[in-house]
């Protein structure tokens, strides 16, 4: 099944079955966000996708919005415990060592950028889960990780929501004026 295939059934699942709308964006946030599970499976799409549901639909944006952030926030502090646990050992770790470039540039990253490095990479695609690593593998500041996790993740899950929200708004006023 291609992934545009798996988006669409997420999305069309959320959009029949809202009451599962929050658990379902909790869970693609924390795979989205962390390190292995990541690299297999972008999620953000459906998660734009389940955010055009919110102004089409009776899908709530607070829960959503919440759910997103605390799944994010979890897969980054998961991605951040491993890190600090295993160390250099995490890049033989598979998928990881299939990508071998990815975590010298999140250390990299991480080292240029130090803690607003968190903020940052939680935007950039493979370096969403990379950076997390990273910065425990570096022993960065535990607050001070977990306050660029938590604050990143409320801003990146509303900013997809939004995202996906305002196309469909978009989408629905061109119809409509056409």
């Amino acid at each position: 099944m291609a992934l545009e295939e798996m988006v669409r059934g997420v999305v069309e699942f959320v959009r029949d079955h809202q009451v599962w709308a929050a658990p379902i964006v909790g869970v693609l946030a924390f795979g989205e966000s962390l390190a292995f599970v990541s690299i297999l499976i972008p999620a953000w799409s459906a998660l734009i996708g389940i955010g055009a549901l919110v102004g089409a639909s009776d899908v709530k944006f607070w829960p959503v919005w919440v759910a997103a952030a605390i799944g994010a926030s979890l897969g980054d502090w998961l991605s951040y415990w491993l890190g600090y646990t295993f160390k250099d050992r995490v890049a033989r770790i598979w998928p990881l060592s299939r990508y071998p470039e990815m975590l010298p540039r999140a250390e990299k990253f991480v080292g240029k950028w130090g803690v607003p490095s968190i903020f940052i990479g939680r935007f950039f695609g493979p370096l969403r889960a990379a950076v997390p690593l990273a910065a425990g593998i570096f022993e960065m500041p535990y607050w001070h990780f977990q306050f660029a996790n938590v604050t990143s993740a409320f801003v990146w899950s509303a900013t997809l929501l939004l995202f996906g929200d305002a196309i469909s708004r978009l989408a629905t006023w061109f119809w409509a004026a056409v």
